[in-house]
């Protein structure tokens, strides 16, 4: 990512550039601006200066360059702050530490008109961004931080009109294409028709966009959150990606929806491409790059189109071990079974034509005999099978017809060179990144402790993502819940809050570590705890833990108060005389979201890029390399309030 620069006086200095075939770093210097100021490309910009390292640059730097080009520029003078409701606005550079608690409390500000003045505070509290402040504030309790830019702030105010009159919306702090499209029964497409130019210009909070022609309907769209206990709210999931983060097909090729945050650099490692080759299909980007930009990346690989007929026809590989005798998956396979019996037969009554076939993939060495069973010239989808091994095998038994693959259990950088296929279980690296992200939010100069398990790779993961994403932040790896301890303040002496971590989903060290943060919590305020994993320790110990303001995560979490949760969840009683156990959930939620993104033609990945919530799984599905598998990255954040 590219490094955020520090403001060091209210006064912009521009240095010259030298005619020595160099160039020296000043403020708002990109690797993009650079090489477009001396007409080179970017990747050659790189090569010329191989310390730069991801694209960093520092301020000061001497970079050199390929001609004796010499740009014209222009001092920018310092513009004070207009009169905004009888007072004179400035803006402060955050610095490390700076926390929202802290900025408050400093600049004696309250929270709500904190926010007011900066409506995307959540998104904007990186080392070296900005907030909008009281000049008179910045001035009087700044300290270091005294002599900022001020400029001409008009702060938005955060509106909370969501209803709509004459056809319009009005944009809040949250929404997305997606969500909107939803909420207003438009697709995207018919959203962009009725508003020309917002897909250029992104949607801003506080303007009114059109969301129906006349005579529409508008529904509402609740928000999703658990209702068995006040003290449990449960997020929709990776919120950085909910926005159509996804990766999608479009006009035949691989396309990327920017995010807050991104960076060229950050996309060009995502998807293994050279940044002259992104800017060669998206010119736009010279005006730089914006949230809400969709991007193309690359060419697709030929797309999987139905061959023939007018029924899809599905093949379901599960491990019931008839023909070998074994009995070590079959209530998984059985149980997996019955919720997928579930989706098919309500896709039926929606009107769907299905040709499905249950193949018995037995165990991982006698599984090539059941590929005797497909005939790939004349199947649509494949669902299984369990084993990495055993997908291996079904990739390069259909290569030549390149047939959709779900893959429902197996999550391996082994398979993500595969184009045709869909991995369903979410990441542990997917996890381990939002815990980080979550600890920098909260972190304010508290010790860190990350449990681990017996392999230490997740803590280690998230003890190096901390690191990296928090300035000079103490984070120790340990064994056990019992070496967690309360960290002491040198100068009071007094015990001091830390940030406790559980990255392991063994059951007992969840127990070990729910009691160990719930006693903690007792001797001192500000006990923060957070668990890559769901344990039932979770559930059972609700207001002792909220004290700990645990957060946790899961791949998997029924909404009982939701409507559609409760049709299914009466279907499989009635059907089936009990309650879906764990498979049957998995089952369910796999067959019925392939099911619902196919077309007539069996183009699936056409309709990839939808954000789907089934009975209790999360669907949102990224490219995990141009050319390469869809995976999974949805999953719920759970958070426990006092």
């Amino acid at each position: 990512m590219l490094k955020r620069f520090f403001v060091l006086s209210s006064l912009c200095l521009f240095l010259g550039v030298s005619a020595q075939k160099s160039h020296t770093v000043i403020k708002g210097d990109t690797p993009y601006n650079i090489a477009k100021k001396y007409g080179i490309t970017v990747d050659e910009l790189l090569k010329l200066n191989p310390k730069v390292k991801d694209g960093k640059l520092a301020l000061g730097d001497v970079l050199t360059v390929k001609n004796d080009k010499t740009p014209a520029s222009t001092p920018k003078p310092v513009v004070a702050a207009k009169p905004t409701n009888n007072s004179q606005l400035g803006k402060i550079i955050l610095q490390p530490k700076q926390t929202v608690y802290g900025i408050t409390k400093q600049y004696h500000i309250s929270e709500t008109d904190l926010r007011k003045l900066n409506p995307e505070l959540d998104s904007h509290t990186k080392i070296g961004d900005e907030v909008i402040l009281p000049l008179e504030s910045i001035k009087k309790y700044g300290g270091d931080q005294q002599n900022v830019v001020t400029t001409n702030v008009k702060p938005v105010e955060a509106t909370t009109k969501t209803t709509v009159s004459d056809n319009e919306y009005v944009i809040q702090q949250k929404d997305n294409y997606y969500r909107i499209s939803k909420q207003f029964n438009i697709t995207k497409e018919e959203l962009f028709a009725l508003n020309p130019g917002l897909e250029d210009k992104g949607l801003k909070p506080g303007e009114s966009i059109k969301v129906k022609k006349s005579g529409a309907t508008y529904t509402a769209t609740a928000v999703f959150e658990e209702k068995t206990n006040s003290k449990t709210k449960v997020d929709s999931g990776n919120e950085r990606s909910t926005s159509n983060a996804n990766t999608m097909v479009a006009d035949d090729y691989v396309t990327y929806t920017v995010q807050s945050g991104d960076t060229v650099f950050s996309i060009v490692n995502k998807f293994g491409i050279t940044i002259d080759e992104l800017i060669a299909l998206n010119p736009e980007l010279s005006h730089g790059l914006k949230s809400g930009m969709v991007l193309k990346i690359k060419k697709l690989d030929p797309a999987y189109v139905k061959k023939n007929g007018d029924a899809l026809s599905v093949v379901i590989m599960l491990p019931f071990g008839y023909s070998t005798g074994e009995t070590q998956y079959r209530a998984m396979a059985i149980d997996f079974l019955t919720g997928a019996k579930l989706a098919i037969e309500r896709n039926a009554r929606n009107g769907q034509k299905l040709d499905i076939k249950i193949v018995d993939s037995g165990n991982e060495a006698s599984f090539r005999n059941s590929l005797t069973q497909i005939n790939p010239d004349n199947t649509d989808l494949i669902i299984g099978p369990f084993f990495k091994s055993n997908v291996v095998d079904v990739l390069d038994f259909t290569k030549n017809q390149k047939i959709p693959i779900v893959a429902p259990f197996a999550n391996s950088p082994e398979l993500y060179g595969y184009s045709n296929l869909v991995i369903i279980e979410t990441s542990d690296a997917t996890y381990a990144d939002k815990i980080v992200d979550e600890v920098k939010a909260a972190y304010s100069d508290q010790k860190i402790y990350v449990v681990a398990d017996s392999k230490k790779e997740n803590a280690n993961y998230i003890k190096a993502g901390i690191e990296k994403a928090v300035k000079n932040a103490n984070v120790v790896v340990v064994n056990s819940p019992a070496d967690i301890q309360l960290d002491q303040n040198m100068m009071t002496g007094q015990s001091a809050p830390v940030i406790a971590i559980l990255a392991s989903d063994n059951d007992a060290a969840g127990e070990a570590f729910a009691n160990k943060v719930i006693a903690l919590s007792k001797e001192v305020q500000g006990v923060k705890a957070f668990s890559m994993y769901y344990a039932p320790v979770f559930e059972r110990k609700v207001d002792d833990l909220s004290q700990a303001n645990l957060v946790y995560l899961m791949d998997r979490k029924i909404n009982t108060e939701g409507s559609f949760e409760k049709e299914i969840l009466a279907a499989y009683k009635s059907k089936y005389c009990k309650t879906p156990p764990r498979y049957a959930i998995v089952g369910f939620d796999v067959v019925n979201d392939m099911l619902t993104r196919e077309n007539k033609k069996g183009e699936i990945f056409r309709q990839i890029n939808k954000v789907q919530t089934q009975l209790a799984t999360k669907f949102e599905f990224v490219k995990a390399k141009a050319n390469g598998a869809y995976v999974n990255t949805g999953y719920r954040v759970i958070r426990l309030v006092p």
